[in-house]
């Protein structure tokens, strides 16, 4: 005989606004597996990390990760990324200066290491219309980003010379 116990059944819409938390209405995700290059100084898209998503209300929040790894052509140039929702930058440092803005960054010290950097944001969209969040990335001037790869990417099993995965999930929060 099969039983079913439970304490508790959320609505489908997640836990009501006003109760003492915000439940997972719907969750996406993407994984990169394939490598991205770039030497560009100004933002570019980070191809292949993006992720869309369409909230059920304007009054849930998104909550978006994610995670990079990879290197540089040679050591100490650093590889910037921010986020951006559909068009517009998010999640970014206080302006300092003529500082550059990030969320988050790594600084390759050899070529033949992978770095890893991640960046979490509860972010406040009031759609309910498609969303795409996406990483960008700049690499200092000089320099070269590899991600998901080293920069010595020698063909052999040496674990140095291992690929890597990035990826990028949002979780649409009942607010």
């Amino acid at each position: 005989m099969s039983q079913i116990r439970t304490n508790s059944i959320v609505p489908a819409g997640g836990i009501p606004a006003g109760s003492n938390g915000g439940g997972i209405i719907q969750t996406v995700h993407t994984i990169k597996t394939d490598t991205f290059t770039t030497t560009s100084n100004s933002y570019v898209d980070l191809t292949g990390l993006s992720v869309s998503i369409t909230p059920a209300s304007t009054s849930n929040k998104i909550l978006i990760f994610y995670y990079i790894g990879g290197s540089s052509n040679g050591s100490g140039y650093d590889s910037i990324f921010k986020l951006v929702r559909n068009s517009t930058d998010i999640a970014l440092a206080a302006t300092a200066g003529n500082r550059r803005l990030s969320q988050c960054k790594f600084q390759a010290t050899s070529s033949s290491h992978t770095y890893f950097t991640s960046a979490l944001h509860l972010d406040s969209p009031s759609l309910t219309s498609s969303i795409t969040y996406k990483v960008q990335i700049a690499v200092q001037n000089g320099g070269t980003s590899l991600i998901n790869r080293t920069g010595a990417d020698n063909d052999n099993t040496d674990a140095y010379n291992a690929r890597t995965t990035s990826g990028i999930v949002a979780m649409e929060v009942s607010g």
